[in-house]
């Protein structure tokens, strides 16, 4: 993992979908290295790959006007590549989670004569244009088209970017694949669940998990919480500095509860003791990514309210309720609809993932 914001033991979901993929390939028998730019970030360490893993340090770029900022990350990605290569044997294949401005797995790739996988969570350029965070953006764009087309093969987790690979960046469809994301399969006990989290035993509680975003419809949360005067709100993830203000008016309120940044084991069991789980995605979300809360909360059986973005209709399925972005009433009247109804457990794990990303690319056994 070539990018700097996605640290082997980080708390988000990037980090996450790697430790998973990695334990996946293991748990199939198959001997896997991670190796990533750095081990933590400024959030602080969750949880560390079960998988030998290394760190490779991100580069420095001192007084580097803003228009070189770019070079940081070019130096980072080499950086990875460096230490991948100074690892022990060589490698039947290579997987790489694409980064802008890095070409760590096809260099990986190449010099060890293996085939490069490269995983596509969101069309970078277009993502960092998007926040304002993208220097130099068309050579950016043009970095990453080629990035993309150096790869044997492409994983997309969600159907807009297979569309965006083929359409916009002109790679052939037999080369894209996609791959939604999956969870590490714990089944979580309800009830410890609920001890953990302080919750009354009898409490209706609806949930939300995963990073505090702007993106994540947490403006939502208040609002619905008002529409539903029974409910219990429970919040299982955190902010980011600088992004606290999103959940501000939810601090201190009496009938909310904020259990913070978990490990895996534990984010199962409050999942489990959700009566209903939410992704309040609004209306301008990216529409390219794949939600792990919607996989978590299948996984336990939670039932699902969902806004109608990005693959969210195709992974909640009969298992919740889709609904506009933004409309609190009908979040409020489709939480009622599903009180006190549960729905079969159904997780993708990350050891399926895995077994399906080594399917499509051919030649290795699952």
């Amino acid at each position: 993992m070539a990018d700097p914001g996605i640290p082997a033991c980080g708390p988000s979901g990037a980090s996450a979908h790697a430790r998973g993929i990695t334990a996946g390939l293991a748990a199939l028998g198959h001997e896997v290295r991670l190796v990533a730019a750095a081990a933590a970030d400024g959030r602080g360490a969750l949880e560390a790959p079960t998988v030998p893993w290394t760190a490779s340090g991100v580069a420095t770029w001192p007084k580097a006007p803003r228009a070189l900022a770019w070079w940081r990350e070019v130096r980072t990605a080499r950086g990875v590549a460096h230490r991948a290569l100074a690892g022990p044997g060589g490698a039947d294949l290579v997987i790489a989670r694409h980064a802008l401005f890095s070409d760590a797995g096809a260099r990986v790739a190449r010099r060890l004569g293996a085939p490069l996988a490269l995983e596509v969570n969101a069309p970078l350029a277009l993502e960092r244009r998007r926040f304002g965070a993208a220097p130099l953006s068309g050579p950016a764009a043009r970095w990453e088209r080629r990035a993309l087309r150096a790869a044997d093969h492409l994983v997309a987790v969600s159907s807009w970017l297979v569309d965006w690979l083929v359409q916009e960046q002109g790679c052939e469809p037999t080369r894209v694949h996609r791959l939604p994301n999956g969870v590490p399969g714990f089944l979580g006990d309800r009830e410890r669940g609920r001890r953990c989290a302080g919750l009354p035993s009898q409490a209706w509680v609806l949930g939300f998990l995963g990073s505090f975003r702007p993106w994540h419809g947490l403006p939502m949360l208040r609002p619905l919480l008002d529409a539903l005067p029974e409910a219990h709100l429970l919040l299982v993830g955190a902010a980011r500095p600088g992004e606290e203000h999103l959940v501000a008016d939810l601090a201190g309120h009496p009938r909310v509860t904020f259990a913070g940044r978990r490990p895996e084991a534990e984010v199962a069991d409050l999942v489990a003791a959700m009566d209903l789980g939410l992704a309040p995605y609004p209306t301008d979300a990216p529409p390219w990514f794949c939600p792990l809360k919607v996989l978590a909360y299948r996984a336990q059986g939670t039932p699902t309210l969902a806004a109608d973005v990005a693959d969210c209709r195709a992974l909640v399925g009969e298992a919740g309720a889709i609904l506009p972005p933004g409309d609190v009433q009908a979040f409020a009247a489709a939480a009622r609809a599903w009180r006190g109804r549960r729905v079969e457990p159904a997780a993708r794990t990350w050891r399926e993932v895995a077994g399906e990303l080594l399917g499509v690319v051919g030649g290795h056994d699952p």
